[in-house]
């Protein structure tokens, strides 16, 4: 007998809200993102590409943020963005594609982490708006979601401007008596597009007074909060944006897309609004930091430990998550930031209040979690 499977698309799906999760691709340098400027030794080590003092933004009188990501200083200032630094996972390759895999499955599991927690969590969702990528492909973190989608556009996901009318439904129509999980499957693509198809008709501007940038990184950003707004029971959003390899010259490398990124997350924190903003979880990581001291092409090399901004939904915001280590004694490996707060125990209180019941442990299995106070 088929299992009945409901499609949502009303507000009473979201009540949870939705995860955004963007990828940081390339091994983003969390020491020229969120400096220590209260120790003189990152200035030793970086005596050519190191912030300066006089152009950052302080912080809390020990840290400060690169001058490209002041768009971000009001979200830190009213309590909504948290920063953890020394972030990372156990694999010590440092090698971008073994350290994608090994932050996207959650350790060497198989599947995504995110795929996981979506399969696992108890009201598990089944239209494709329930978990959404925007690029091309899907990334290996959504691999094993119960249902998902990877579009650039939501035009590019409707059926364009010519449908005749009643045609969906003419097509629904013949999804009612077929058989197993047919049936219910295409209902819920058919509803899906249906409400895309209403949402791009529309074209509602941005709210709030948000202005995106014209980059595809923000116009990604501005579909995820189309899909926010009109709350069509998106659970989880991911999208990526590149080109973090600092290997030389890095303020040319790291400042455009530094640009990028907090023009991008102040534009959708502002879209949302309060309201929204409070049931939305935006996370943003990399596959690894950069090594502490600069090299020889005024650039930094692959390192272990990196930064993590998690933004919107209740976090206890306002302060860096870390104990800060002796930059003299305690660095990893070849002179790297140590690894001190593994992903997997800053992604767990974020699922949990996503979705508080869920077993956390079929989410990363294999690995003791140990859950950073994140929230109030």
């Amino acid at each position: 007998m088929e299992s009945p499977v409901t499609t949502y698309l009303g507000d009473s799906r979201d009540s949870t809200g939705t995860l955004v999760v963007i990828f940081l691709r390339g091994g983003a340098d969390g020491l020229n993102m969120v400096i220590p400027h209260g120790d003189d030794l990152y200035y030793a080590a970086r005596p050519g590409i190191g912030i300066k003092r006089p152009d950052l933004i302080d912080l809390d009188g020990f840290f400060g943020l690169n001058p490209h990501l002041k768009p971000l200083h009001p979200w830190w200032r009213s309590g909504d963005l948290s920063i953890i630094h020394c972030a990372g996972s156990e694999d010590e390759s440092r090698s971008h594609f073994e350290a994608q895999d090994y932050m996207e499955h959650g350790g060497l599991a198989a599947g995504g982490w995110l795929g996981r927690f979506l399969r696992a969590r108890p009201d598990a969702g089944q239209s494709p708006l329930t978990a959404v990528a925007i690029g091309a492909t899907l990334p290996e973190a959504l691999r094993g979601a119960p249902s998902s989608a990877a579009i650039q556009s939501l035009e590019e996901f409707g059926l364009g401007p010519n449908v005749p009318p009643g045609f969906l439904k003419s097509l629904a129509a013949l999804y009612q008596n077929a058989p197993r999980e047919l049936g219910p499957a295409g209902r819920n693509a058919l509803a899906a597009l249906e409400r895309i198809q209403q949402l791009t008709t529309t074209r509602t501007p941005p709210a709030n007074g948000a202005i995106y940038q014209p980059d595809s990184f923000s116009n990604g950003l501005r579909q995820i909060a189309t899909l926010i707004k009109a709350r069509v029971g998106l659970q989880a959003a991911t999208i990526d944006l590149g080109g973090w390899d600092s290997h030389l010259t890095q303020s040319v490398i790291m400042d455009p897309p530094m640009q990028r990124l907090a023009s991008g997350l102040h534009a959708l924190a502002t879209d949302l609004g309060p309201s929204e903003l409070s049931r939305t979880q935006i996370i943003v990581m990399t596959e690894f930091g950069r090594r502490v001291a600069e090299n020889s092409a005024a650039g930094t090399d692959h390192g272990r430990g990196g930064v993590m901004f998690l933004l919107g939904g209740g976090i206890k915001g306002g302060s860096v998550h870390v104990n800060w280590p002796d930059l003299a004694h305690q660095l990893a490996g070849p002179g790297d930031l140590p690894v001190l707060n593994n992903y997997r125990n800053i992604l767990a209180p974020i699922l949990t209040r996503q979705a508080p019941t869920t077993n956390l442990s079929t989410v990363f299995p294999n690995h003791p979690l140990t859950p950073l106070p994140l929230y109030s």
